[in-house]
């Protein structure tokens, strides 16, 4: 999960890294986080709204 989640930030080009780390996601995650990685790495660009729709969704995401 956590190469899933630094190619994410990679194309997604996150500039705070730090608040998307993979030990914030638990392991029941996985399949949604899988979801988003194949979504992410099979688009060539994303407008700024769905930037922040796919950085919001990972937040909401994160373990409490």
């Amino acid at each position: 999960m956590a190469q899933m989640i630094e190619d994410i930030k990679d194309k997604l080009q996150i500039v705070n890294g730090g608040a998307m780390k993979a030990e914030f996601y638990g392991a029941e995650k996985y399949d949604e986080i899988k979801e988003i990685h194949d979504m992410v790495m099979s688009k060539p660009n994303f407008s700024v709204n769905e930037m922040d729709a796919i950085v919001s969704e990972l937040g909401n995401m994160r373990n409490q």
